[in-house]
């Protein structure tokens, strides 16, 4: 993997899919891009690191190929897959499909590998170290009647359709598919339109 990039969390900041620097895996099975990494400042809201400095880590990969995962001992990892038609894990010996849109999280240190039944697949992957973070991952339904709001600790990841980014009620710019919006901030980012959206929350553990 390459030095992550220190990106800009501000609220209502869009990070771009087409910007992203992608890394090949050491086994030769994929490629990852990172879309942001960081840590969770004292009021709970997420703050970009440079390099391996994290508590939590959002990216996505494509897969072309079956393997084992990437060991991450004391963290927690929440995949989904966003794009083919599924994915066989095998996670401490326990067989699981994972289905398309359907988050799955586990433990991060876990003897994990996976199988492409139905041929090559994308996912997106949060991890987040254990007893620090908490992330959870889930998949929202666009309604043009109806803009998602993205509070603060919250990450909105446009996984299909056709979206725009509104600031204090105003069209604030159009989203391209993956591309992610930063929530929080006192004028809340909303996305409108028709499609998925990944919405991806970071909280403190609890004590």
């Amino acid at each position: 993997m390459g030095t992550a990039q220190n990106r800009d969390l501000s609220p209502g900041t869009v990070i771009a899919y087409s910007g992203l620097r992608h890394a090949p895996w050491r086994n030769g099975g994929g490629v990852t891009r990172q879309i942001a990494s960081g840590r969770l400042n004292r009021s709970g809201i997420p703050e970009a690191t440079s390099g391996d400095d994290w508590d939590w880590r959002l990216s996505i990969a494509d897969v072309d190929s079956p393997g084992n995962f990437s060991a991450f001992v004391g963290m927690s990892r929440i995949l989904t897959v966003i794009e083919g038609e599924g994915l066989m894990m095998s996670i401490d010996g326990i067989e699981r499909r994972l289905e398309k849109y359907s988050p799955l999280g586990f433990d991060g240190g876990s003897a994990t590998s996976a199988t492409l039944p139905d041929g090559p697949i994308r996912d997106l992957n949060l991890i987040a170290r254990t007893g620090t973070v908490t992330g959870h991952v889930a998949i929202v339904e666009l309604s043009p009647e109806h803009p998602l709001q993205l509070t603060g600790g919250r990450l909105g990841v446009l996984l299909q359709g056709q979206a725009k980014v509104l600031v204090g009620g105003k069209q604030a710019g159009a989203l391209e598919r993956y591309d992610t919006i930063v929530g929080g901030g006192e004028s809340t980012p909303s996305i409108s339109g028709r499609g998925f959206v990944a919405v991806v929350s970071l909280e403190p553990a609890e004590p």
